[in-house]
């Protein structure tokens, strides 16, 4: 333990709090500690007054944590592989295909309680990107395919969406609490009552420390303008899962393009319907998913951590 106290002086010595270490590795307080009390992967430095520490050495480890999460190595592993370049021999079934399939029952028996239980413990052990990439993604996917056709779809669709509307919301709303700054703006597109990419994109931006408004309900593009004016957001991610209608590409987004004062971004699959449409509008930039939105957002500086970054 070190004995001084002054987080400010501290922190100018190169030394960290937990909050700077999260925005920097994307990597939130509840896993970092985590990873400390359940499995001895961090050690930081304390204050007398208890305060967690960290320096250049715990960030690299964290990040070299994270790479041996996205191969696919189970946290409880990892200790014994960090200073390594090799992977290990991995089980046929690594605890992503583990913690899909109790996700995948927990949906067949409408089971909430499993979900939250599965899915509470995988976010404090993973960082969101993580969690996206190797969980969520492939659980939608494998929903997909599973609902088509199949009895019972409807229901199954409805009970899922409410629940994960209800977990991603309330974890974007308690972010937003917490967070200072302009907010993104995120707009669905989609006549979708909900869209599981939109939400998932809000929470993968919440979780970089931005707060984030979503205009969830679809509305006129001319009337965005108005939003831009009164929310005045760093930045303007459009989500469309769906083929958009002619006249929202010819003239409604154009004219957006025009009036925006802020970055305009687009994602989901409409970007792949409508690419040739979309990549001739200037000043709009698209991405093809939740995860490569976040990378485009941070890579034009606007999320906290990033080069430039937005205040």
């Amino acid at each position: 333990m070190i004995e001084p106290t002054d987080l400010a002086q501290l922190t100018a010595d190169g030394l960290l709090p937990i909050r700077e270490v999260a925005r920097i590795t994307g990597v939130n307080a509840v896993t970092l500690r985590a990873w400390e009390r359940r499995y001895g992967l961090i050690v930081p430095l304390r204050t007398a007054k208890g305060h967690r520490l960290y320096d250049d050495t715990h960030i690299e480890r964290i990040r070299d944590i994270v790479t041996w999460l996205n191969r696919g190595v189970a946290v409880s592993q990892i200790k014994t592989l960090l200073g390594t370049s090799t992977p290990p021999e991995l089980p046929q079934q690594n605890q992503w295909s583990a913690l899909l399939e109790e996700l995948l029952q927990a949906i067949d028996r409408f089971s909430e309680r499993q979900l939250d239980d599965t899915f509470n413990r995988a976010v404090a052990l993973y960082p969101p990107r993580t969690l996206f990439q190797h969980l969520l993604q492939p659980l939608l996917e494998a929903l997909e395919r599973r609902w088509q056709g199949q009895y019972g779809a409807s229901l199954e669709r409805v009970l899922f969406h409410s629940w994960l509307r209800s977990k991603l919301g309330s974890r974007i709303y308690f972010n937003k609490r917490q967070q200072a700054g302009r907010p993104l703006l995120l707009v669905n597109l989609d006549q979708d009552s909900f869209t599981p990419g939109l939400w998932l994109s809000a929470w993968l931006v919440s979780s970089t420390d931005c707060p984030v408004e979503v205009i969830e309900w679809p509305v006129p593009l001319n009337e965005l303008s108005l939003a831009g004016e009164r929310i005045r957001p760093r930045a303007v991610l459009l989500y469309a899962s769906n083929s958009l209608p002619g006249l929202c590409l010819q003239r409604d987004l154009p004219r957006l393009l025009e009036q925006s004062a802020a970055p305009l971004f687009m994602t989901g699959p409409a970007v792949h319907i409508h690419a040739p449409v979309l990549q001739g509008q200037r000043g709009l930039t698209l991405a093809h998913d939740s995860l490569s939105a976040l990378q485009c957002l941070q890579h034009a500086g606007l999320l906290p951590g990033s080069e430039g970054g937005a205040a």
